[in-house]
């Protein structure tokens, strides 16, 4: 099967893909002719998840770095070993929820889920909108890398990181449908973080002060993260398919025939490597908070489409 690249990256409002894996069923109708090497944040919906085995999971510091050349990845040929850390932050009765989900999910689907670790400090999150753009930051950092160590040590191949963000994440043009993500670009930071010091795959699930589901009906694009108490379920679902990093074999960037990104949404790492190895990009229309498009950064060798069917009927 021949393979492409597919994000929307985290955090810049995209009017699909956006908010709470809104996208995923567009991935999906993808993944029908191709191995899809896509970023956590387009297939990501709480407790659902869009993934399947001809999608490869891919956080997006790795994902740049891929494009670029600079690593390759090699698919998964046994199911991962999965390592769980909780922020030490996070509150016991909000913990136990998060402890049953890994239960369920070992039970139901037969994932393998190491025992979890604990943080021996709170990780300390910090987030917010800046600028248009999902950000924030960690202030104690090492804690959350020493606990992902020592389930290396164990032998996990991939690590899911849950870590504590209060009770003050709800924005209400998000929840309409029309805002920016506010955890988005914090939660990447994270993930970048584990993947870029550890060298292992990565993907965050935050955790927050209540577990109420909501009893009213949501927006359709973030109603998936309505249904459920913990966001756990399709981190845990998306890392089983997580290739593993390798700077000597495996799928490299010359694999890659297309690689679809927003249409305003080209200044980033990835697209650059892209164009810089030749992998042809598409740019389908898909309005965010960015205007970074082929006019702005006067780039003409690039493919563009009004919507993703169009996309995809061109590609196949």
């Amino acid at each position: 099967m021949r393979h492409i690249a597919f994000s929307i990256p985290t955090g810049i409002g995209a009017n699909m893909g956006g908010f709470a894996g809104d996208a995923g069923y567009i991935i999906r109708e993808f993944s029908k002719y191709f191995n899809v090497v896509v970023n956590p944040n387009a297939v990501n919906g709480g407790i659902l998840s869009a993934i399947n085995q001809n999608m490869l999971y891919v956080e997006g510091y790795a994902f740049d770095e891929f494009l670029c050349g600079n690593i390759k990845l090699k698919p998964v040929t046994k199911q991962n070993k999965i390592g769980v850390v909780f922020d030490s932050a996070i509150p016991k009765n909000i913990l136990n929820t998060h402890i049953n989900t890994l239960s369920a999910l070992k039970m139901v689907q037969g994932l393998d889920i190491m025992e979890y670790e604990m943080t021996k400090e709170p990780v300390g999150v910090e987030f917010g909108i800046y600028n248009n753009i999902s950000s924030g930051t960690l202030n104690n950092p090492d804690t959350l890398l020493d606990s992902v160590k020592k389930l290396i040590n164990k032998g996990a191949d991939v690590v899911a990181t849950v870590c504590y963000f209060g009770d003050d994440a709800d924005d209400i043009d998000y929840s309409n449908g029309e805002g920016i993500d506010p955890i988005g670009g914090v939660e990447a930071i994270i993930s970048h973080l584990v993947v870029k010091e550890l060298n292992i795959p990565c993907a965050h699930a935050p955790a927050f002060l209540s577990i109420d589901i909501s009893e009213k009906v949501e927006n359709p694009k973030v109603s998936s993260e309505c249904i459920s108490s913990t966001y756990l379920p399709c981190v845990l679902q998306g890392l089983q398919y997580a290739p593993a990093f390798s700077f000597d074999e495996g799928m490299d960037y010359k694999d890659i025939e297309y690689f679809i990104v927003p249409d305003n949404a080209l200044g980033s790492k990835a697209v650059f490597g892209a164009l810089e190895n030749n992998i042809r990009i598409c740019a389908v229309k898909n309005s965010s908070k960015l205007d970074v498009g082929c006019d702005k950064l006067k780039i003409s060798d690039i493919l563009r489409f009004d919507t993703y069917k169009d996309c995809l009927e061109y590609i196949k």
